[in-house]
Order: structure tokens, then C-alpha cells, then sequence
């Protein structure tokens, strides 16, 4: 009876093992690839990522694993999932440091940093963040087409950051505090000079030292 056990259970896994294994040959790296590309096109990004993820564990020496491992962080990207997307692109560029796609992956974590960006009167960290991110992809590779398309991003994020120090200063002014709303709104013009903001910013700069020379007579 023991032996019978014992066979059936050894059946049992050689069985589902081949199975296993069966499964794993029936797609190999470059239809897992086609498929997951089909799927990202298609927008089926949850789909892509679970093809893309096979291929990536499944042959970690194949040509393809590279695209794979991008394309999770771009499929997370295209999902709004800005957290994996950012940690996806960053682990590709700490594996692949020289591989010619870095320019590329530096210009999409800026993307998931500005895509969270929120009005001015809320938290600007990711302005910041996305402004230093787009200055790192400038300074690396000046000559790239995306640091090119970087700087675009760059205005952007001191517009917003501007309109949040504008805002703080405005604050101040209306509290009557002017010498705090002036040290501001001087600090827009020294920190942001290509803003778009510059024309209220004087206006009320030229209020607060009259306002400030006033109160002090």
C-alpha cells in the first residue's frame, strides 16, 4: 500500500512538472514578446505586464528581457501607477546604466513626477522633483532629442512653482504682512526669472515697499 502511495505521489509531480515545463516551451521569449507588445498596443497594459513579467523571469539572458523590463515601466506609466512605473525605470537604469534607451527612461520618470504635479496652492514636491529629474536628463544628454523635450517640462514646473511662492506672498500681503509677502514675491523674480508671472509679481512688489515705507514713517 506504502509503495502505491509512494508512486502515485512521485507520478503526481513528475507528471505536473512536465506539465509545468510544457507550458513554459509553448511560449517562448519571442512569442511572449509579440504577445505582450499586442496586448501594451491594444492597451491591454495589465495583460502586457504579466506577459512581459514571464519573459523577463522566465529568460533573463534573452535579447528580449530588455524590452520586457521597459516596457512594465511603460505599461505602468500608461495605467497611472506613477510609484511602480518610477520604480520599474529606475531599476532598468541602475541594470543598464549605458544602454541607449537611458535617455529615454530619465525623460519618463520626469513624466511620472509632472503628471502628479498639482495646483498651485498644493504640495509642489512633485514640481520639484520632476524639475530635477529633467535637469539631470539635460546634463547627461544635452544632444538628446529628450532633454530637448525636457526643457519644455522644466518651464513648466517653474510656472508652477512660481504661482505656489506667488501664492504664499499673496497670502502674506493680504494678511498685512508685507515685509514677509515682499521678501516672496522678490523671491519669484530671483528663482523663476522665466515664469510668465513677472507683470503681478512687480505690481505687488511695488505695493508692499510703498505699503512697508508707509508703515514706517
Amino acid at each position: 500500500m506504502k509503495r502505491i502511495l509512494i508512486f502515485c505521489l512521485i507520478s503526481f509531480f513528475v507528471f505536473s512538472g512536465c506539465a509545468w515545463f510544457e507550458t513554459k516551451e509553448e511560449k517562448p521569449a519571442q512569442e511572449l514578446a509579440s504577445i505582450g507588445m499586442d496586448d501594451f498596443k491594444s492597451g491591454n497594459y495589465r495583460k502586457a505586464i504579466e506577459s512581459f513579467e514571464k519573459l523577463r523571469d522566465w529568460y533573463p539572458f534573452s535579447k528580449f528581457a530588455i524590452l520586457a523590463e521597459l516596457k512594465i515601466a511603460d505599461a505602468y506609466y500608461c495605467l497611472k501607477e506613477y510609484e511602480d512605473a518610477i520604480f520599474a525605470y529606475e531599476e532598468f537604469e541602475n541594470l543598464h546604466p549605458n544602454n541607449e534607451a537611458i535617455p529615454y527612461v530619465i525623460y519618463r520618470i520626469g513624466l511620472c513626477y509632472f503628471d502628479q504635479v498639482s495646483t498651485p496652492d498644493r504640495d509642489q514636491s512633485s514640481a520639484e522633483k520632476a524639475k530635477s529629474t529633467f535637469i539631470r536628463l539635460i546634463k547627461q544628454f544635452p544632444r538628446d532629442k529628450y532633454a530637448h523635450m525636457g526643457k519644455a517640462y522644466i518651464k513648466k514646473c517653474n510656472k508652477s512653482l512660481a504661482e505656489a511662492v506667488f501664492g504664499v506672498g499673496l497670502h502674506y500681503y493680504k494678511s498685512k504682512h508685507y515685509k514677509g509677502a515682499l521678501a516672496r514675491f522678490k523671491s519669484v523674480i530671483s528663482d523663476y526669472p522665466d515664469a510668465g508671472v513677472h507683470y503681478k509679481v512687480l505690481q505687488y512688489i511695488a505695493q508692499c515697499e510703498a505699503l512697508i515705507k508707509e508703515n514706517n514713517k
